[in-house]
């Protein structure tokens, strides 16, 4: 098996069509048949269906296709690694981001860990929270940040900050009558949220709030990025409920925050690592995350418990 038969696998893989992978690879159809036909007799087992009028994996070629991406995401690392040592790095620390991790604490992590140890490169990636998971597992990265501790066995969820969690009001809307919203209030109005797929810790969060009231929400949207989530606020198609740093980094006008009655929920981030880890360079990455203090104030994490007592503030 060569790295051709990877590359020519991945084109298919992701085509599922014989003449545009080809075209992608800028090569004639015959040789890519070939060559795909060369790496099912090395593995012993079909990977694709292929018809006159379709292309499809086989549950072999599903299989098969979980695992070649990273084949070629930890060869990149090397040549990075490589790269990194000719401009002067000693070492370098790779850092998974999914959830659309908080604005308002990355740039100044990143900006003390630049201080603090100018040697160490740092890589960034963002990914979904479960190739997340694989890549610290497989050692295709050594840390990373998800507003999720559900991370099964292997891994270490600590929670590193919470924000406030907020509803992003269009301006005018009635429910800008109160300073803080009840949440009943706020389920009478069709929601944006982000989709789970994309954002699954921080979606999962979202839900737990919303299952405080026995309302059953209405969900207009689910979207894929936070910009998103407030262009469709500001427009007035819904309320939106996120974190107070992603309302205030995006400033779209036409979009208000309010904080919900009761103890205000927080919408956690956690630092993920494997168990066990004992890097140097890691050990002072994580002990920077846990004493970061937050710009807003947030505090230590607590979890979210409604208060009926408060009342609401017309």
């Amino acid at each position: 098996m060569e790295f051709r038969h990877l590359r020519c696998f991945l084109a298919v893989a992701e085509e599922l069509h014989f003449a545009r992978a080809a075209e992608r690879l800028h090569i004639e159809q015959s040789p890519l048949s070939r060559t795909i036909k060369e790496l099912e007799e090395d593995l012993g087992e079909q990977l694709f269906v292929r018809t006159s009028r379709s292309t499809r994996l086989t549950r072999a070629g599903k299989l098969f296709l979980e695992h070649v991406p990273r084949v070629f995401t930890a060869l990149q690392q090397a040549r990075d690694s490589v790269k990194a040592a000719t401009n002067g790095f000693h070492s370098q620390l790779r850092i998974a981001l999914s959830d659309g991790i908080m604005p308002s604490r990355l740039p100044s992590l990143l900006a003390l860990c630049r201080q603090e140890e100018p040697e160490v490169e740092i890589r960034l990636f963002e990914v979904p929270l479960s190739q997340q998971i694989k890549g610290l597992h497989d050692d295709l990265y050594d840390v990373g940040f998800a507003q999720s501790d559900d991370v099964g066995d292997g891994l270490v969820a600590e929670a590193a900050w919470s924000d406030p969690l907020m509803v992003a009001v269009p301006a005018r809307h009635p429910l800008l009558r109160h300073k803080r919203i009840p949440l009943e209030e706020v389920l009478r109005y069709p929601l944006v949220l982000c989709d789970l797929n994309v954002c699954e810790g921080h979606a999962r969060q979202i839900e737990r709030v919303l299952r405080c009231s026995d309302m059953e929400p209405m969900i207009a949207e689910r979207v894929a990025s936070y910009d998103l989530m407030m262009a469709l606020v500001s427009a007035g198609f819904a309320l939106g409920i996120t974190g107070a740093p992603h309302i205030a980094a995006r400033r779209e006008s036409g979009v208000i925050a309010r904080a919900l009655t009761g103890r205000s929920p927080l919408l956690t981030t956690y630092v993920l690592h494997r168990v066990g880890e004992s890097s140097d360079v890691l050990l002072r990455f994580i002990e920077r995350v846990l004493v970061l203090e937050s710009p807003e104030g947030g505090g230590a994490v607590r979890p979210f418990k409604p208060d009926p007592q408060e009342e609401v503030e017309p």
